[in-house]
């Protein structure tokens, strides 16, 4: 589904600023998988993502996604297989157009519309709306009520709606629910789970809540430095703790964990 081969990315090369970000990374996705990521701060896991996705180009290495190689394509043609959330709720979404206007719009650009005048049928204003009540946040009653008036929960919750609305061949979600109050939080986890879950949808998502990442989905990654030093799955990923983790990564890198909301979560 997804391979990963010998990718580097250097931020500011040849300057006094130079930063290695990623070095020589390597991973591969089976279809359906679901694997969290984690880190800390500056460990590349949001790079990784912006590699995928198309912020910018690698320096060298392949990303090949579902037998096609998008190394080298722009993030507007891989945004038609590749849907991604972000931490701040206020990315993903046009807040002065209405509810129904921003799924219509992700719809049109997910399915490969590229005429401007393209619209969407009353057939599929419909499914819209029957996709919404499946939210369980009322939303499907005010499809034509801007989204500049939503909670940060509920622009989550349409963000991922609209990052699904066409299955993604590859969902990337990046601490979607880390600006949130932990009931909202957790509201739009499950909503997550239960999307990706229906849809088999291939998955990453990057969390600092150590005791979720070894909850979810069925493998999880641990970065320093821009590599992947420790992999998880299958029985040892069963039994592993947080304490244990912890240990294994100092052992990993020679140094502790230095984010305090990945430790306190």
């Amino acid at each position: 589904m997804l391979d990963i081969k010998n990718i580097h990315v250097t931020f500011n090369p040849g300057t006094v600023t130079e930063k290695k970000a990623i070095t020589d990374l390597s991973l591969h996705l089976a279809p359906g998988d679901f694997v969290t990521v984690i880190g800390s701060n500056g460990a590349g896991k949001s790079t990784l993502f912006n590699a995928v996705s198309g912020s910018f180009y690698t320096e060298s290495g392949s990303i090949v996604l579902d037998g096609r190689d998008i190394t080298l394509e722009p993030e507007y043609k891989r945004s038609k297989y590749v849907g991604r959330m972000f931490q701040d709720p206020l990315k993903g979404t046009a807040p002065n157009m209405t509810i129904e206007e921003n799924l219509a719009l992700a719809y049109l650009r997910a399915s490969g519309h590229t005429n401007p005048f393209s619209s969407v049928t009353r057939k599929q204003r419909e499914e819209f709306r029957a996709r919404l009540s499946q939210l369980g946040l009322g939303l499907e009653d005010r499809m034509k009520q801007p989204v500049g008036l939503l909670s940060g929960g509920q622009r989550q919750a349409l963000t991922l709606l609209m990052a699904t609305v066409v299955t993604p061949k590859l969902l990337l979600l990046d601490e979607h629910t880390a600006a949130l109050d932990p009931a909202t939080a957790e509201k739009v986890l499950d909503l997550t789970k239960s999307i990706v879950h229906e849809h088999s949808i291939t998955c990453m998502m990057i969390t600092h809540n150590i005791a979720s990442a070894l909850e979810l989905g069925n493998r999880t990654l641990m970065m320093a430095d821009g590599r992947i030093v420790l992999e998880l799955s299958g029985e040892e990923r069963a039994n592993m703790t947080v304490e244990t983790l912890l240990k294994r990564f100092r052992e990993k890198t020679g140094s502790a964990l230095d984010n305090d909301r990945m430790l306190l979560g």
